[in-house]
């Protein structure tokens, strides 16, 4: 939490009334005792709503660095603002007091309900979420003060050992809400019930309070008024809790179409999937009876559509495939199977190792019926060995090993990860991760990045071809066309991403043809480029494209870019 100004914390220059012993039913000890646990109750549901906020801001937003720091700046500036506004409510503390708590438990306890239907049924949510944050930061900077006058009412002490007791409470309070967001909150009752239930914990506190322990402060208008109040904010705050399966479901329908079928919030992110539901081969392509071509969304981005998948992992893996042996291949990423399926099409092949972060991925790849069959169940192969880890960190645990300890090397590095521009990625298109991979490739090995829009974004390319090059690599670079608009794009649709999956969209919309993927075939010397002698025949994509994909870029190089690193990453310069 934000220490107030100074000046709204001594409990000095306030009005005479202010500052008269209050009437408790129990003694001063244990009234103070309950203030400060009041204190450490509203510490706690403060940082709640401000990690909430920060959470939602960077699923529905995206750019998590950029967001967390417009919210957070917003809301200390409130803060500071809610403190002062606070000196006028010191005449009437206990009163001012429960009504900012009522305001506070209804506000942040809705606010993720609220910033979803934005998102969903209007298509942004950047307004509402600085208008939240706003709210938020200005009643929660306007407890302290009003806290600080309430303890100096149940027994006076000097100005600096209250200041230090509140803040003790108050600071202690917020480390148990920051450690409960993230270890309780979110993984046992999910974005919208947790902040739900937070509220009522917030209105609860404020109550008892108020309520009861400065009961004999207020006039009866004042008790009933209060009373009204916060049972009202309860009974929204629990018909949202009991609403919010119905609500997110219908949301969810507003945001990927009626034909979502399957939604999980993993320990890393959420899970959507879309179509792919028929029978026989093709099913997941769209084909009549599908239910819709499969799409897969991971944090609202979207990572695969059936309708363009083949193009996409074909012109990943089969470049990285030509050029020398390909027995021992390694994917990072690729946790859906699809380029591990491309890759089984090599009788050559002899092991594949997959490292995925989410098991979630995994788990679907293996059983959903439609991803399985559209990977042609490529994780269940013999050859193919699934690590569940972070790809940065198993990268360099495989580089730790001492002789004869260190992994072999590999023929060929697929790296199949989102695209460079989202925040949470860039430690994977850093120089430390290409200098952990190239240590584990063949000394004729290959590797392969999607490397994200050429065209759209073609420094953020550009900076991935750089800062591959800067590990001794040398490159060729290469695109296709085909790329859906909302290919691993942020998630706020007014950003440009695709409508749902129901609306309709023109088979030849204009600015379909003009998208393109991106990437990067690196090996120790100038890697040759094209397919593989023993490459199978692809199903939309020929030799030709691929050396017409690598002329535009060759012509179109951006040269003197800096390398992005680990504590400089250039992707969001």
């Amino acid at each position: 939490m934000i220490d107030p100004p100074e000046s709204a914390l001594t409990g000095a220059p306030g009005p005479p009334e202010a500052m008269t012993p209050a009437r408790l039913p129990v003694p001063a000890g244990p009234g103070r005792l309950l203030v400060l646990a009041v204190v450490f109750v509203c510490a706690a549901c403060g940082l709640v709503y401000e990690l909430e906020l920060v959470a939602l801001a960077t699923y529905l937003v995206g750019d998590s660095v950029t967001q967390a720091s417009v919210v957070l700046s917003v809301m200390v500036f409130a803060m500071g603002v809610g403190a002062l506004l606070a000196k006028r409510l010191r005449c009437r503390a206990a009163v001012g007091f429960g009504a900012v708590e009522a305001g506070l438990a209804l506000v942040g306890g809705s606010s993720a309900m609220a910033l979803y239907a934005c998102y969903a049924w209007f298509g942004q949510s950047r307004s509402a979420l600085v208008g939240f944050s706003l709210a938020i930061g200005i009643l929660i900077g306007a407890e302290v003060p009003l806290l600080m006058t309430l303890i100096q009412r149940v027994r006076r002490q000097d100005a600096g050992g209250a200041v230090a007791d509140l803040f003790a409470a108050d600071y202690v309070g917020a480390l148990v809400g920051g450690l409960a967001f993230p270890f309780l909150l979110l993984p046992g009752f999910g974005q919208l019930t947790g902040a739900l239930l937070t509220g009522a914990v917030n209105v609860v506190a404020g109550a008892v309070l108020v309520l009861w322990l400065f009961r004999r402060d207020l006039s009866a208008r004042a008790r009933w008024a209060l009373f009204g109040a916060n049972a009202l904010v309860l009974a929204l705050l629990a018909s949202g809790a009991v609403l919010a399966t119905p609500f997110e479901r219908a949301a969810r329908q507003a945001v990927y179409g009626s034909s979502a079928r399957v939604a999980v919030q993993t320990g890393v992110q959420e899970v959507v999937m879309t179509g792919g539901t028929g029978a026989g081969a093709g099913a997941g392509r769209g084909r009549k009876g599908s239910g819709g071509p499969l799409a897969l969304y991971l944090d609202g981005r979207l990572r695969v559509s059936a309708e363009t998948e083949f193009r996409y992992h074909e012109a990943l893996v089969h470049p990285a495939m030509a050029g020398g042996p390909h027995g021992r291949v390694l994917v990072l990423g690729g946790g859906d199977g699809l380029a591990v399926r491309e890759i089984l099409r090599y009788r050559s092949v002899r092991s594949v190792t997959v490292v995925e972060l989410d098991p979630g991925v995994l788990r679907l790849a293996r059983t959903d019926p439609g991803l399985a069959r559209l990977n042609r169940h490529s994780l269940a192969d013999p050859r193919v060995r699934v690590v569940t880890a972070d790809a940065f960190e198993w990268l360099r645990q495989q580089g730790m090993g001492g002789p004869g300890r260190r992994a072999a090397p590999y023929d060929a590095i697929v790296s199949d990860l989102p695209d460079p521009g989202i925040t949470a990625s860039t430690k994977l298109y850093s120089q430390e991760f290409y200098g952990l991979a190239a240590r584990l490739l063949a000394r004729d090995g290959r590797l392969v990045v999607h490397a994200g829009p050429p065209v759209e974004r073609s420094r953020l390319y550009w900076t991935v071809e750089s800062t591959v090059r800067s590990v001794g690599l040398a490159t060729v670079t290469y695109r296709l066309s085909g790329r859906p608009a909302a290919f691993s794009g942020g998630p706020d649709r007014s950003a440009g991403a695709a409508p749902p999956v129901d609306a309709e969209v023109p088979a030849a919309a204009p600015s379909a043809g003009n998208r393109y993927w991106g990437f990067v075939l690196a090996a120790r010397h100038r890697p040759s480029f094209g397919l593989a002698p023993d490459a199978p025949p692809l199903a939309g994509l020929s030799a030709e494209e691929l050396r017409a994909g690598r002329r535009a870029e060759t012509h179109e190089r951006r040269a003197g870019l800096p390398a992005s690193t680990l504590m400089h990453p250039r992707y969001l310069d």
